[in-house]
């Protein structure tokens, strides 16, 4: 696998997605990678190229086994509340199967930076090297405090904010937002249903 060093913004993507499928953020659907299958969708989603299954070919349970790990170590990254902890993690995810960064050209023939990884790694070891860069190049650009819990009351999901404006505030907003939002809208059509009732007046003649 090879990927931009300053691309910090895909392997930081895959931390917060890869974090958000465990059981304990999925609590209504529950656990998301149930088997190799669910893995390969996870990572056609996300677009990663994996040089560790163009050997193999599909993912299989070791693999998965070795993801699930990777998972719980990158949500104690985005749990840990010292910076200086964070980069000795996120450097180690690196140092598992991390090659460079060296040069390579672009499709337009300019010379980038990359980071690869070694012919021998594994699946997991090349996931490990992607999220471990993105979140070492998130902290850096962006700062800490961009590593951050949902703030939807009924969630335990993690997410690093790549956007511009850094206002994101759910781990999936698409799902968190959304519910958030609902749950709302009910309490004060709730609330409107408990107010007082008034009777129309009448008019003596």
């Amino acid at each position: 696998m090879k990927f931009l060093f300053s691309d910090y913004g895909l392997g930081a993507g895959v931390a917060t997605d890869l974090v958000n499928t465990a059981p304990l953020v999925r609590r209504s659907t529950g656990e998301v990678l149930v088997d190799p299958a669910a893995l390969e969708r996870f990572l056609t989603e996300h677009e990663v190229r994996s040089e560790a299954l163009t050997r193999d070919g599909r993912p299989s349970g070791e693999d998965l086994d070795g993801v699930l790990m990777l998972r719980q170590e990158i949500r104690a990254l985005l749990e840990t509340t010292a910076e200086d902890d964070v980069v000795s993690g996120a450097t180690a995810l690196v140092m598992r199967a991390g090659v460079g960064p060296i040069l390579h050209r672009d499709a337009e023939g300019h010379w980038q930076w990359h980071v690869a990884t070694a012919p021998d790694a594994t699946l997991a070891d090349e996931l490990a090297v992607l999220t471990g860069a993105g979140l070492l190049g998130a902290l850096r650009t962006l700062g800490h405090d961009r590593f951050r819990s949902c703030t939807s009351p009924d969630c335990e999901g993690m997410f690093v904010d790549t956007s511009r404006a850094g206002r994101r505030r759910y781990c999936m907003p698409e799902v968190c937002g959304n519910r958030l939002n609902v749950a709302n809208y009910r309490a004060r059509q709730q609330g409107r249903g408990k107010g007082p009732t008034t009777r129309p007046r009448t008019t003596g003649r």
